[in-house]
């Protein structure tokens, strides 16, 4: 496979990946993107040029823009509001390593991103498990109650019977 095929694979995989993917899963792809750019950055500090670092950095911080905007700070609460600050925060070291090429700067939101990524995992998870502990009561009082608690779950409505 030359390089062409394979750079159009990994676009039909990513394009896959990102319309069949839950809100959470969106989240987590954003934090990874997020956390690749701030490593790429990295590396550019040591082995690229500037172009290529105000690249990396460029695309981390459209990731941070990209966190900043989906919160829905009205439900969110405390909670959006402290997320808010934090990305901003994010935002203004990646401007200050891009100024002064401080690969301590990129590391810190790198690592601040790892941490929020793996806190959204967890509570995904939890999510996933809750929402798993309410289907099984439904399953196991009639056969049939299993099958439509799948089909809802799946997005449809189970209206044979």
């Amino acid at each position: 496979m030359d390089v062409k095929n394979g750079q159009n694979a990994q676009a039909v995989y990513l394009a896959t990946r990102v319309n069949t993917a839950s809100k959470e899963q969106l989240l987590l792809l954003t934090y990874e993107i997020g956390i690749r750019a701030c490593r790429n950055a990295e590396g550019a500090l040591t082995g690229g040029t500037p172009e290529e670092l105000n690249t990396h950095v460029k695309k981390a911080q459209d990731v941070l823009r990209e966190l900043m905007v989906s919160l829905n700070r009205e439900t969110g609460g405390e909670v959006a509001e402290n997320l808010m600050q934090l990305y901003d925060f994010m935002y203004f070291l990646l401007v200050e390593a891009n100024i002064g090429r401080d690969g301590e700067k990129l590391a810190a939101v790198r690592s601040m991103l790892e941490e929020l990524k793996t806190v959204w995992e967890e509570a995904a998870a939890k999510l996933a498990a809750e929402h798993s502990a309410l289907a099984e009561p439904a399953s196991s009082l009639h056969p049939k109650a299993g099958q439509q608690a799948a089909a809802l779950s799946g997005g449809g409505l189970n209206i044979a019977g």
